[in-house]
């Protein structure tokens, strides 16, 4: 009876063992971010021949295969429509709400150019800030949140991406209903590290940087957050991270927006008006625990705002 209350325990292990340290160096740069998308994002039509988007694809749609061959740059799509082109159709393979589809393209030549009636992009670029690096692993964990398209709002699948060296040269202040953002000169050759996931917490990859000598904190759940004062971490000015008093008010469980704060640094909000474009992944810090991350500004009131357990975005570096 023994041997089989036993068997039947061990069953009931989780699977999912994480493996981040207790103790993570915690962020607060600034970073350039470039990705490439897996595949090529339809982000708008123009008219061809007087006629709009007469293939009846959306915004957001992902073109993946030309002819069964696959494209993930503008330049490869171009030359798979040139080399496949048939009675002025080619076969796209189309990528839609993670399913799949094939699509009989009709395209117009013009003058022995083929014009398709699409905007398309391969890659996003940005500014955002570095929350952590696990000192074990390496690895890091940036902004909080997902990188998503600005014209169509979907989560970009990425097929990879680095960051990088940024130096904050201005700041363009928010107000109510209209959201500040960080300004910043760009050192692509100076790499950081290699992005491998977006996810709805954050960009994860490997740090490859020395990061002997950085300073280390200890990990707070989500139980040990306390109403009242915190920090964050963050840059203004140049590369100088800086800590800002907030108040948090309220905490949450659940995956994202666990925690709400409100800014009370008359410094940070005199420069910024509130929390703006480019903070987002700045890391949260009371009584000596990493606990978050900023993700989101409230921009009717941009003073307060939310940001996420460093917990989720630990868990979902490991995955």
């Amino acid at each position: 009876m023994k041997k089989y209350l036993f068997f039947l325990i061990t069953l009931l292990i989780p699977l999912n063992v994480f493996s981040y340290s207790d103790y993570i160096i915690p962020g607060g740069q600034s970073v350039g971010i470039s990705v490439n998308n897996k595949g090529i994002m339809i982000v708008g039509f123009y008219k061809v021949a007087n006629n709009l988007n007469k293939n009846k694809l959306r915004i957001g749609d992902i073109i993946t295969k030309v002819n069964g061959e696959e494209v993930v740059t503008i330049n490869e799509l171009v030359k798979s429509v040139e080399k496949y082109a048939k009675d002025n159709k080619v076969l796209l393979t189309i990528k839609r709400n993670n399913k799949e589809f094939e699509k009989d393209f009709e395209l117009i030549n013009n003058n022995g150019t083929y014009k398709t009636g699409l905007y398309v992009k391969d890659s996003i670029t940005g500014i955002g800030t570095l929350t952590y690096i696990d000192p074990e692993t390496k690895i890091f964990g940036a902004l909080g949140h997902e990188i998503a398209d600005s014209i169509s709002g979907s989560i970009v699948e990425i097929k990879d991406g680095t960051i990088y060296k940024s130096v904050i040269t201005s700041i363009d202040k928010g107000q109510r209903g209209i959201a500040g953002s960080k300004n910043a000169k760009f050192y692509s050759n100076d790499k950081y590290g290699d992005i491998n996931k977006n996810s709805k917490v954050g960009i994860y990859g490997l740090y490859n940087k020395d990061i002997s000598g950085y300073k280390t904190l200890k990990v707070g759940d989500l139980d040990s957050i306390k109403l009242g004062k915190a920090y964050i971490y963050t840059v203004l000015d140049g590369e100088n991270i800086e800590k800002y008093e907030i108040i948090i008010d309220n905490v949450n469980y659940g995956l994202t927006k666990n925690i709400h704060f409100e800014i009370i640094s008359d410094e940070l909000i005199n420069k910024t008006g509130g929390i703006i474009q480019g903070m987002s992944g700045s890391p949260i810090v009371q009584n000596d625990l990493i606990i978050g991350a900023v993700t989101h500004v409230i921009v009717d009131n941009p003073t307060t705002g939310y940001g996420v357990s460093i917990i989720n975005m630990l868990k979902e570096g490991e995955r």
